[in-house]
């Protein structure tokens, strides 16, 4: 599982979804085809038509896209994930396990915060949890008593194994307003699009 936004979170606090006025943001507008409808009629159509009459110069075509993706964020995050709410688990909680299980090795808080796109704090919250609950366990490194890590317990290993086909399906669910073409069409654009936003950021960070 990864990161729903490509930027470090802050904590497990689910964000209510904005108002269409506030930021410009839309839902998916599924058609069965995988494409758009014609004309749009979802929220962020809406707001684009309106800053068109106070601007009718400027090229609202970034927001149309990235209002879209902010506004598919927000409803995600605040749809709750049924399969991880009856185990108990917030996704955030969730992506942690995910990330102790796929990479099948231990693994530090620091290293943990860069699977998940955590900020330190975050991953440091949840894990306390996720420990307390014996989900995680944590081993002091031998040489640096400072450095912690962590691995899944056999509980742990077993929810996650037990909860990821029912995840899976639930996220199929919640796609099922595209097609599969239009889903593989879709991913295959964000792929580009966090590939670009990806390499831009690493180069401003070198």
């Amino acid at each position: 599982m990864t990161p729903r936004n490509g930027r470090p979170d802050t904590g497990d606090e689910r964000t209510d979804a904005p108002g269409p006025a506030a930021d410009g943001t839309a839902g998916a507008s599924g058609t069965g085809t995988g494409a758009p409808a014609a004309p749009r009629t979802d929220t962020v159509a809406s707001v684009v038509g309106q800053w068109r009459a106070v601007h009718p110069g400027l090229d609202t075509g970034p927001m149309e896209v990235i209002g879209r993706i902010n506004r598919c964020s927000a409803l995600l995050q605040q749809a709750e994930d049924a399969p991880l709410r009856r185990a108990g688990l917030s996704r955030a909680e969730f992506d942690l396990l995910g990330a102790l299980r796929r990479t099948g090795h231990e693994l530090t808080p620091g290293e943990l915060a860069r699977e998940t796109f955590s900020s330190g704090a975050a991953v440091t919250k949840r894990l306390k949890r996720l420990t307390e609950t014996g989900l995680v366990e944590r081993r002091t490194d031998t040489r640096d008593r400072r450095v912690a890590h962590l691995r899944l317990t056999d509980a742990g290993r077993d929810l996650v194994d037990g909860i990821l086909p029912e995840q899976l399906a639930y996220e199929k669910t919640v796609l099922s307003a595209l097609v599969p073409e239009g889903q593989e069409e879709l991913s295959d654009l964000l792929a580009v699009l966090l590939n670009g936003l990806e390499g831009h950021l690493g180069a401003l960070r070198a």
